[in-house]
């Protein structure tokens, strides 16, 4: 069963792994922990006593390794899928330790003595609530100790104020019962005073229990003495799928009690052989690895911890928080504020804020690397102190995601392309927000909360709208411009802002690089807004204009039929009698027509229209080009000439929408008032006032005056 069982799905992971990358990164390791799973239920179905000594004896032997393994002496293991569930065994346990008629008594035993459970701030969030809601403890009696404020790692436990409430705590008759404790925080990966927490357990007669990534590094020839400590503590809970890169496989809980029936109560021991089954893919995968195997990939994990340590150190702008820089597995940085600002951009006024602007900055370096490098596994994290980070934690994916460090370079080099980046962006800030102050027609839109230079609205100059109609304008006014912006050839992003963003009709430009023109970014946007304002007035007012020129156009012809009434006769009017005198006599008549002027909204006398030369004079005046402003070739928008090498760059393209919008955009200095009256478009509307040489037949008279209109 065993060899059948891994042949096949060795065959079929081989298979599957061309089209599909959730089996891309899964090893030989990872296929023995799944076959684990089927060979389970294989075995469940043995007969009971055969079944009884190999469940046996696969729990002993994992346990075993394990003990070994990550030094941890007379132990024994519970195994279970939720990482949380050995926690509640354990806490469980040390209440039945504490508590000895609690099997019988219950709750009106823990009334009496009220049990406290102390856990650090730095905790992982819920893990509290979790244990007092599956325990049935009211949350009094969760107690959280902040950390280090004063000196040491921000991210320990306070062990002095520890102590202080301990003390608090049972002089009030309560029972300080269970201390969790981190050997590798989840959010920096620092590790707490493990020996002194231990020793106030000891005192206090609490129970110790430790968790953390850093326990990975147990199973390596040099570790550092806070992680050793944790080999004394009552009970620490392993991970060790991430950390191996072996998937479905449970989490361990390590603990130490003398007593058997105790064990049982608590749940952390079960006489049921196939509950022991839950070891056998961990067993496998044991089996598999060997010692020098699951040592390599810890090892691994650690060295590009301090391969990506070493080149943070290289970098400008770089702030990393670790704890121990030769043995920390976990690598926390972020971009900061350190060196003063070059020509080109300034930072007054951001002492203000400026930990949100740079938490927003970070947030979107780290959402970059994880994009551009996602192999390396960085995430983001909210630090209490140190605000938004980016967190490169090797021992959680470096195993399931293969990471090397060819990785690690190329998150690296990505880092470095970022800061200059970051840097930029953070001087223009203020100078973009000067800038569109200036403009009355712009507002701008202060969220700190956006990674870039910042929102902007453009505000409609018409003051005699109600307020729903100004709102609508302000909309669609923006709306377009946006389009308008993001058509250009230019390196800037423009977006309508966050998803949760308060502020609606607004553009929010995102980063800027070195060379960036400000000034000319601004005036872009408040020149593309004035013409789509112009041209929606246009458009609004075209409306009534056309209808009011009908209605004289109407009124025009109406008259002109009446003219024609008194010089032809009333006789011409007759169907029998008109055709017989406009046989004999016709009536020579001249044709009237009348043009429309849609700007000025008035009938106008076509007699200029039909001069040629003075109609070709028109027109050439008309299609008179403009001036465009001349830029290099391959120069974006945007940006200042001379400002740095990379200002024109060789294998950049000209722009083609940018003559385009030089094409629309308003005509400078004199020409600034002709630029916002629009050109003269004439609609000509002929009305024929006289009948022409030829007879017309009877009855058709007045169809001519129907079909004009």
């Amino acid at each position: 069963i065993f060899v059948l069982g891994f042949a096949s799905l060795k065959y079929t992971a081989r298979d599957d792994a061309r089209g599909t990358l959730r089996m891309q990164y899964v090893g030989e390791q990872g296929h023995m922990a799944l076959l684990g799973h089927s060979l389970a239920a294989y075995i469940s179905v043995l007969e009971r006593e055969r079944l009884r000594k190999l469940t046996t004896r696969i729990l002993s032997d994992t346990t075993l390794w394990l003990c070994r393994l990550f030094r941890y002496e007379n132990g024994s293991a519970y195994y279970h899928e939720d990482d949380r569930e050995g926690l509640v065994k354990v806490c469980r346990l040390a209440i039945n330790t504490h508590y000895e008629d609690y099997a019988t008594e219950g709750f009106t035993l823990l009334s009496s003595k009220h049990p406290v459970i102390y856990q650090s701030a730095a905790c992982r969030p819920g893990l509290g609530q979790h244990l007092c809601s599956q325990l049935g403890l009211p949350l009094s009696s969760l107690c959280i100790v902040p950390c280090n404020t004063m000196f040491g790692s921000l991210h320990r436990m306070d062990v002095a104020l520890l102590d202080k409430l301990i003390r608090d705590d049972s002089e009030s008759g309560k029972l300080p019962l269970l201390l969790i404790a981190n050997a590798g925080t989840p959010g920096a990966g620092h590790t707490d005073k493990l020996s002194r927490l231990k020793e106030l357990c000891v005192q206090y007669n609490m129970w110790l229990h430790v968790e953390g990534v850093n326990l990975a590094t147990l199973v390596l020839g040099q570790v550092s003495s806070t992680v050793t400590a944790a080999t004394k503590c009552d009970s620490m809970t392993l991970t060790p799928g991430p950390w191996l890169g072996l998937p479905a496989v449970p989490a361990v809980t390590l603990y130490r009690h003398e007593d058997p029936a105790l064990s049982l109560a608590a749940g952390l021991t079960s006489s049921q052989p196939v509950e022991k089954l839950r070891a056998l893919p961990l067993w496998l995968s044991l089996q598999y690895l060997g010692h020098d195997g699951i040592l390599q990939r810890i090892k691994h994990a650690s060295q590009l911890s301090q391969q990506l340590l070493e080149n943070l150190k290289t970098l400008a702008s770089i702030k990393t928080s670790v704890e121990d820089e030769l043995n920390s597995p976990v690598v926390v940085f972020r971009f900061s504020q350190d060196s003063a600002p070059s020509s080109g951009g300034s930072v007054e006024g951001y002492l203000e804020g400026e930990r949100d602007i740079l938490d927003a900055l970070n947030r979107w370096l780290g959402e970059q690397l994880a994009q551009q490098v996602p192999l390396s596994g960085v995430d983001v994290v909210e630090l209490e102190d140190e605000g938004t980070c980016v967190r490169f934690s090797p021992l959680m994916t470096a195993a399931a995601l293969g990471t090397q460090e060819n990785d690690v370079a190329a998150l690296v080099e990505k880092l470095g392309e970022m800061i200059p980046v970051l840097s930029c962006t953070l001087r223009f800030r203020q100078d973009f927000k000067d800038e569109v102050l200036q403009q009355a027609s712009l507002s701008y839109i202060e969220d700190q909360s956006w990674p870039g230079l910042g929102g902007v609205r453009y505000e409609a100059r018409t003051t005699d709208l109600d307020e729903d109609k100004r709102h609508h304008s302000v909309e669609k006014i923006n709306s377009d411009l946006l389009k308008k912006l993001m058509e250009l050839d230019t390196d800037l992003y423009f977006s309508d802002g966050p998803e949760f963003c308060e502020e609606k009709n607004c553009i929010f430009i995102g980063m800027a690089t070195e060379d960036l023109d400000v000034a000319e970014l601004v005036e872009t946007v408040v020149s593309i807004g004035r013409d789509i304002e112009e041209s929606g007035k246009l458009f609004e007012n075209m409306t009534e204009v056309v209808r009011r020129g009908i209605q004289e156009a109407e009124q025009q012809l109406q008259k002109a039929n009446e003219e024609k009434l008194m010089e032809e006769g009333v006789l011409r009017q007759i169907p029998l009698v008109g055709s017989v005198l406009n046989w004999f006599s016709p009536v020579q008549a001249s044709v009237k027509g009348k043009t429309f002027n849609l700007a000025e909204g008035c009938l106008d006398s076509t007699e200029p229209v039909y001069s040629i030369k003075a109609q070709m004079n028109k027109e050439a005046s008309l299609d008179s080009p403009k001036s465009i402003t001349k830029r290099f070739p391959g120069q974006k928008l945007f940006r200042r000439q001379g400002a740095g090498s990379d200002s024109v760059s060789d294998t950049s393209s000209v722009s083609q929408l940018e003559e385009s919008f030089r094409e629309t955009a308003p005509v400078q200095a004199s020409d600034a008032e002709e630029a916002e009256v629009p050109q003269e478009r004439h609609v000509h509307i002929v009305a024929e006032t006289a009948s022409s040489d030829q007879r017309v037949p009877e009855g058709q008279e007045t169809e001519s005056v129907d079909a004009l209109r």
